[in-house]
């Protein structure tokens, strides 16, 4: 089979694309013919080996849990384990393979049952790729862990990705009264999706407006605890998802000694929880899956290129098979 397979940590030209061993499902795996794959910060940051703790999982000097990135992925089942009782041969599924060996940005990806959730008939496969890490996070962040309820004020700060587009009809849907902060070429995008209030960050600093919310959700972490502390209501949370990874382990580490009533913490990704709820949205015609732009599996390192713009609207999706449900 093809992949897009790497042996060293750097810029997207270490990336190749190459004929590889087609993996091999054991008793409790699934085998899945991956038609859409999609590119997550977690994948830009293996691919570098930037923040060093990206090194921790897949390998200290070079890539050894895997030579092949990719989390999230939609595709067909191709083959089951013999103790595998959830799927059968020719099933849709999708999912977030993080916590199960990733290599998505293949034609086959082998992972365990558990890992993967039937996909929504009514959803295409580059849709479904599109999902599975950025709507576990949007909706773990609202409506799990958030708790978010109507007449609630919510930001969302690098609200233009996957998460954040995704979060800004979560957020709706409960009720809430929803600012996002990013980009002024995003802005856009996000009234359409339902922002009551756009920000763009390069103009106005959200900390310093004397504005508070109930729940700030915060991709791209680059404020002081105290600029977080001063910008949430008394009982208000934080929680914060990616950005600046020393700033958030100092801001979670010293949060509790001095944030009284305001709680700031790290949002913890659990893998695929989340997903049934989302199809049920999408079916419903509540839910509308951003996706910037396309690349054939081949353009993989064309695609990193563009991530790393940090331009994109919503997600940016690998479409491997090319048939009317990529």
């Amino acid at each position: 089979m093809k992949a897009v397979v790497f042996t060293k940590y750097g810029p997207p030209d270490v990336l190749s694309y190459e004929e590889v061993e087609k993996p091999v499902p054991g008793d409790n795996d699934v085998l899945v013919k991956v038609h859409a794959a999609c590119i997550n910060d977690w994948d830009w940051g293996n691919l570098r080996g930037k923040p060093f703790i990206n090194r921790m999982i897949f390998g200290l000097f070079r890539p050894k849990r895997s030579n092949i990135l990719g989390c999230d992925m939609a595709g067909r089942v191709e083959k089951v384990g013999a103790n595998v009782k959830k799927f059968k041969e020719g099933d849709e599924v999708f999912g977030d393979l993080s916590n199960s060996g990733f290599a998505t940005f293949a034609e086959y990806v082998s992972a365990p049952e558990n890992a993967l959730v039937p996909k929504s008939p009514s959803m295409t496969f580059k849709q479904a790729a599109a999902l599975p890490q950025a709507g576990a996070l949007a909706v773990q962040g609202l409506r799990d862990k958030g708790q978010v309820k109507k007449g609630q004020r919510v930001l969302i700060n690098g609200a233009g990705g996957g998460v954040g587009t995704l979060g800004v009809q979560i957020a709706k849907l409960a009720g809430a009264e929803v600012t996002c902060v990013d980009a002024k070429e995003k802005l856009d995008l996000l009234t359409s999706l339902g922002a009551d209030h756009v920000i763009d960050y390069k103009k106005v600093d959200y900390t310093k407006t004397g504005k508070q919310y109930d729940l700030i959700l915060d991709n791209v972490v680059t404020r002081s605890m105290f600029s977080y502390k001063r910008t949430l209501r008394p009982g208000g949370r934080l929680l914060m998802i990616g950005g600046d990874i020393p700033r958030i382990i100092r801001i979670a580490l010293t949060a509790p000694l001095i944030s009284g009533r305001k709680k700031l913490g790290i949002l913890g990704l659990r893998p695929n929880v989340g997903l049934d709820y989302l199809n049920e949205l999408f079916e419903a015609g509540k839910l509308k899956i951003m996706i910037d732009r396309t690349y054939k599996l081949k353009e993989v390192p064309e695609a990193f290129r563009f991530f790393g713009t940090a331009k994109h609207k919503g997600k940016i999706v690998i479409t491997v098979v090319p048939d009317k449900k990529s």
